[in-house]
């Protein structure tokens, strides 16, 4: 191993070790008094709840830890979004469950808990996924309403697609395990199951003190809406519980007594570990982001006995296509090569940028996937498509257009990783969040936007200074240098992977060592749904 490995190595390894500490601290949800208070009540957490829900020892991944991360500092902050949604196994079925954290401002719903509630009942819709919600919500955070009531994408489509989900037949269990108030009430009933727990599970319309400012009655909380009322008087619920882990032995026991289901029928053989070791993933990935390296390196150590077959290997050689298994599963991989490489004719091409051939090669791969059903991964490290005269007289336009027709009408599910890089129209080509990735996730080392920090930075320092300019404003050396500066302060605090994350453009940030999990459960939920439609490009310019 050289020096640089070894650089590259403490850079990734530091990065990661930032990740686990940001985790460890919004996995306090509210903070330590609230988590205590919250267990003089006799409750569990929410992330307890889950822990006790899945099963032991089986793998999980979590969405959207991020969510809200840096957000709502003015409403004091909003960890993980106020809502903890995981993917696992509850006897032994794969599920998704959503629980409210009762910690965080009582489990209220801010924009970006809407957000990740509509993610994961997506999750679910895509993949035939079972859902649990394990609820604990005081509803809308008030003080934001108007950003959470009335949209399409608001609080109100979760409620539709609780009835979407149903006539699909996708199992839903609610638990009602503290508050549930006015529109989230209708949440239960719209489940195929509900569960109340005693004394501290309640669901009502309207609460004892807003039944008394309308319409003048008197009454507590547990007569109007608790575990008795709903479960031997109005019906709402179908089991009353007695503390919160007789409830989530409940909805094991329902779970346990589902059938099989129906099957996409991806190919899949024994896993078998990478023959390279995967820890070396934290050496070949370079420090600086301007520097080349081999992305072949990095899928050997991604896939089952380090074992891929490339397609097209010597053409379009800034993206690689080719097939492996991973954790067993048979993959499409495509992935952006980020060292220069040099063509038969002797040209030079940039790693990182898509080319006109590489753009082709990749949407020919992706039609050859669809047709053979095999899932699809996208290895994002990308500057963009190649620009100038010579690109644009050869038609990059069009074949860039080619290849994201091809992703965007992709059949199969596909999966995408950002591993360093991800700006432009490259992120749209290479199945960035708006082409419906069945999960995304970033590493550390992940950058999103339309152009990188520096390049961003001197073309907003240019129009800035120009229009000081224009007004008659001296702008020297030292004054460009400090407009430049916080510009590109600003644009890098954009770029980073937790702003991202922060804002759900990704699932979640991960340990690059956690890639194979990922993708492994992501290809299993989709085997919980046929692929129903056939491959179609569309009108596409040849």
């Amino acid at each position: 191993m050289d020096i640089n490995f070894n650089k590259n190595e403490d850079h990734n390894k530091l990065l990661v070790s930032s990740l686990k500490q940001r985790l460890a601290k919004i996995k306090l949800g509210g903070g330590e008094k609230r988590i205590e208070k919250h267990h003089s009540k006799g409750k569990m957490t929410a992330r307890e709840r889950i822990d006790f829900l899945l099963d032991e020892n089986s793998n999980s991944i979590e969405i959207g830890a991020f969510a809200g991360d840096g957000m709502y500092k003015e409403h004091g902050g909003c960890p993980s979004g106020g809502v903890v949604v995981k993917i696992g196994y509850v006897s032994g079925k794969q599920c998704i469950v959503v629980a409210n954290d009762a910690t965080v401002k009582a489990g209220a719903w801010f924009p970006i808990t809407g957000k990740k509630n509509l993610r994961a009942q997506e999750i679910a819709i895509e993949n035939r996924l079972p859902i649990i919600y394990l609820v604990d919500s005081a509803g809308v955070y008030l003080p934001m309403q108007d950003e959470i009531f009335p949209d399409k994408e608001h609080f109100g489509r979760i409620f539709r697609n609780n009835a979407v989900m149903s006539s699909m037949g996708i199992t839903q269990i609610a638990a009602v395990m503290g508050s549930c108030v006015a529109g989230g009430a209708y949440l239960p009933i719209m489940s195929d199951e509900a569960l109340i727990v005693e004394k501290t599970g309640s669901i009502f319309l309207a609460g004892s003190y807003l039944v008394k400012a309308a319409i003048g009655e008197s009454i507590d909380n547990e007569t109007l809406g608790g575990a008795t009322t709903h479960s031997e008087i109005s019906g709402v619920t179908d089991y009353k519980a007695k503390d919160d882990k007789d409830a989530l032995t409940r909805i094991k026991n329902i779970m346990d007594k589902i059938g099989d289901f129906d099957k996409a029928g991806f190919n899949h053989s024994k896993p078998q570990k990478p023959n390279q070791k995967e820890e070396e993933i934290y050496g070949l990935l370079p420090k600086k982001r301007s520097d080349q390296y081999d992305m072949h390196e990095i899928i050997y150590r991604l896939v089952d006995n380090s074992e891929f077959e490339e397609y097209k290997e010597g053409y379009g050689q800034t993206i690689i296509t080719g097939y492996a298994r991973i954790d067993g599963w048979a993959v499409g991989i495509v992935a952006n090569q980020r060292k220069i490489v040099r063509t038969k004719k002797g040209e030079m091409q940039f790693g990182g940028v898509i080319y006109s051939d590489s753009a082709d090669k990749a949407t020919r791969f992706i039609a050859n996937c669809n047709q053979k059903k095999i899932p699809l991964v996208f290895l994002q490290d990308v500057t963009g498509f190649m620009v100038g005269s010579k690109s644009e007289h050869g038609g990059i336009i069009k074949d860039g257009a080619k290849m994201v027709n091809a992703v965007s009408n992709s059949v199969v599910p596909k999966f995408t990783i950002i591993i360093g890089n991800s700006y432009g129209a490259g992120n749209y080509a290479m199945c960035g969040k708006a082409y419906d990735p069945r999960l995304i996730a970033a590493w550390p080392s992940a950058e999103l936007a339309v152009m990188g920090g520096t390049q961003a930075a001197k073309v907003l320092a240019q129009i800035e200074t120009a229009a000081m300019e224009k007004k008659g404003e001296k702008v020297d050396e030292e004054k460009e240098k400090e407009v430049f500066e916080k510009l590109k302060a600003k644009y890098d605090e954009q770029t980073s992977a937790y702003y991202a994350a922060a804002r759900l453009w990704t699932d979640a940030i991960i340990d690059p060592l956690d890639t194979r999990k990922w993708i492994s459960m992501g290809i299993e939920a989709a085997n919980h749904a046929p692929i129903e439609t056939d491959f179609n490009l569309g009108v596409i310019q040849t």
